[in-house]
């Protein structure tokens, strides 16, 4: 029989979804101002609604957002988001409001990169090929780590959680990249600069295997919560064959059991004015065509 199409192509691998990017912010309302007003993501209106906490949407993805002392992560999140100049817009219209804070937005040739209040840094892609069917969601986190690292790191992601992961080079340097789900990656890039000690966020990934990651984590001590029936944490990544500590980043790992897997999310179009209000079009949608007034 001729194979007319290559199978190992559609192969997800044991992550199947990225599915948050947690850091804490000192003020909501400041956040507000640049995760919702500015990059035109929305609010969950269904968790976290109080004046501590927010969960922000970012197609099926999310940032959680607690109020605490800030955290940055050790590198950058990429996301997708239609429409370049509007995000541009509404950046721009934040200059005066965060003056006194990190804030900054600057026009790249293939990105939109802005920083957080707090020092977060944010690359802001258009749809494209690069990003297969993704036209809003998180599509990347890259962190920063020490030289030397990033083979041991994928055999980490291949031997202890099943997923695939590969090392390459490129313009920027030699790293990691790990499948996370469909269109999304962990990449992790080797630098020479100084690596800030690590603060206490976190990311989130659901896994199709729940138990083998576990087993393994577990008999190399490396379990740092038993959240709860459906889901553990564990921080640090190591080299395999040593145990050498390679990197320290919190993860959230849930089973598809969880009750959130799958949640649909409300995503807004930030388009949408009361001046220029234009009936049916309040929900995100990636096929519209709307002109920003």
């Amino acid at each position: 029989m001729e194979h007319k199409f290559d199978r190992c192509a559609e192969d997800l691998g044991n992550i199947v979804a990225l599915e948050h990017v947690n850091v804490t912010v000192p003020d909501q309302a400041i956040a507000t101002a640049f995760y919702v007003s500015g990059l035109g993501l929305t609010r969950d209106p269904y968790l976290m609604t109080g004046a501590v906490n927010m969960w922000v949407n970012v197609g099926r993805s999310q940032f959680h957002l607690p109020t605490s002392k800030a955290q940055v992560l050790r590198g950058h999140v990429g996301i997708v988001i239609p429409d370049r100049e509007r995000v541009v817009r509404r950046l721009g219209r934040l200059k005066d409001q965060l003056a006194s804070t990190k804030f900054s937005c600057v026009e790249r040739e293939d990105y939109i990169a802005t920083t957080c209040p707090w020092g977060n840094r944010i690359r802001c892609y258009s749809p494209g090929p690069r990003f297969g069917d993704i036209t809003l969601g998180i599509a990347y986190v890259e962190f920063d780590v020490p030289p030397g690292s990033a083979g041991a790191i994928a055999r980490f992601y291949r031997e202890i959680m099943g997923t695939p992961a590969t090392v390459s080079d490129d313009a920027d340097g030699y790293h990691a990249r790990v499948g996370v789900g469909i269109g999304q990656e962990l990449i992790f890039r080797e630098t020479s600069a100084a690596i800030p000690p690590y603060d206490g966020h976190h990311i989130q990934i659901y896994v199709a295997d729940f138990s083998g990651p576990y087993w393994r984590l577990l008999e190399r001590n490396l379990i740092s919560e038993e959240s709860d029936a459906h889901q553990y944490r564990f921080k640090d990544i190591v080299d395999p064959s040593t145990g050498k500590l390679l990197f320290t980043i919190e993860h959230e790992v849930r089973s598809m059991r969880h009750p959130l897997f799958m949640r649909p999310l409300v995503n807004r179009n930030p388009s949408q004015n009361i001046m220029h209000y234009a009936p049916g079009y309040d929900a995100w949608n990636p096929s519209m065509n709307q002109d920003e007034q």
